[in-house]
């Protein structure tokens, strides 16, 4: 079974299509029919979240942490007492592709850190999508380390410990985890995800606020 987890705090705006992405490559092809699950870790919602999940008929787990490192790991930690050999890690604010699953599992490494790509720059000034292209390497082989597109073993993310509680970087430190532990880490920009430049940052350090950060240089 692949576990796919999705910590969502106050998502309601762009959690249906982040959703209705995931569901669309957990029936690819490449999988031959092998179980996704897909779990949506509530952390201190108050909006409707929790219900556009149900809709999805996808799993939830309700927090009220606000720290997307206990998110991401709780929601690890129920998908691997279900036995999921893969674990792959997303945001409510994102879109996979088709592929995205499939392309992770045919890397064949412990563990796959994938690039992200912006559709929306309106939130921002021109200067932060000229600086992203000038800056970012989406190609095989970049150093970005992105929770919207992570995957990892079951077995290589508890010899590494899984994600610290942190309530932002936690991407950054379970890869240094990983990366420590021996992990044979793919940097790919083979799986595909569409994420958001919004301008109001869900988690304080997080991709948001280094778009923010980059119309003020």
């Amino acid at each position: 079974m692949i576990g796919v987890i999705v910590p969502a705090h106050n998502e309601e705006a762009l959690l249906a299509p982040c959703l209705a992405a995931l569901i669309y490559a957990a029936r690819h092809e490449a999988l031959a029919g092998e179980r996704v699950r897909i779990v949506v870790v509530l952390d201190t919602c108050d909006d409707f979240s929790g219900a556009i999940a149900r809709a999805y008929g996808v799993e939830t787990l309700t927090l009220k942490v606000r720290n997307v490192g206990i998110a991401r790991a709780a929601g690890a930690d129920l998908l691997l007492a279900a036995d999921a050999r893969w674990l792959a890690f997303t945001d409510g604010d994102s879109r996979v592709s088709a592929g995205w699953l499939a392309a992770q599992l045919a890397l064949q490494a412990d563990a796959v850190c994938g690039s992200i790509a912006v559709d929306d720059w309106t939130a921002h000034p021109l200067s932060v999508r000229e600086y992203f292209y000038k800056t970012y390497v989406d190609a095989d082989g970049h150093r970005h380390i992105h929770g919207a597109n992570l995957g990892v073993s079951a077995e290589a993310y508890r010899r590494a410990g899984g994600f610290p509680p942190l309530p932002c970087s936690e991407d950054v430190a379970l890869v240094e985890r990983l990366v420590a532990s021996g992990a044979r880490v793919a940097w790919s920009a083979a799986p595909r995800v569409i994420t958001s430049a919004r301008a109001a940052a869900r988690a304080r350090g997080g991709f948001g606020d280094t778009l923010a950060a980059w119309a003020v240089q």
